[in-house]
């Protein structure tokens, strides 16, 4: 499974940007797929993840109630809705993937196997 993210900019303290991620393949209902963030010289941090298997959603804390994650199964494309940016939520974003997770792993990026290339998201103050 390949995945394409986009979507990254630049926007002001406030406002919203909106992630893709595509699938290069039909997920089945087995997949997790999940959105972690990066800084230089940081770990990289769990942000969201959608279990395609009823459609459960999880949250990091840090974006609860401002960032959304959902799913459109005829694109194969998971988004991150990313509403009331803070500075703090400057990262490259990147979409995992994985379809043996279990969810006690969910929020830990060893285990993904799929992995996007990132997309730069910058908050200005």
């Amino acid at each position: 499974v390949q995945l394409q993210a986009s979507g990254g900019g630049l926007v002001q303290a406030g406002g919203s940007l909106r992630l893709s991620c595509i699938a290069s393949a039909r997920t089945s209902h087995r997949f997790v797929m999940g959105w972690f963030r990066q800084n230089p010289g940081k770990e990289r941090e769990f942000v969201a993840a959608y279990k395609w298997d009823g459609g459960m959603t999880y949250y990091a804390d840090s974006v609860k109630g401002r960032f959304t994650i959902s799913r459109d199964n005829a694109k194969n494309t998971v988004y991150l809705q990313m509403n009331n940016l803070k500075p703090e939520d400057t990262a490259v974003y990147y979409c995992a993937a994985d379809s043996r997770l279990l969810l006690s792993s969910i929020r830990d990026d060893s285990q993904y196997d799929y992995w996007g290339q990132g997309t730069q998201v910058t908050v200005s103050s």
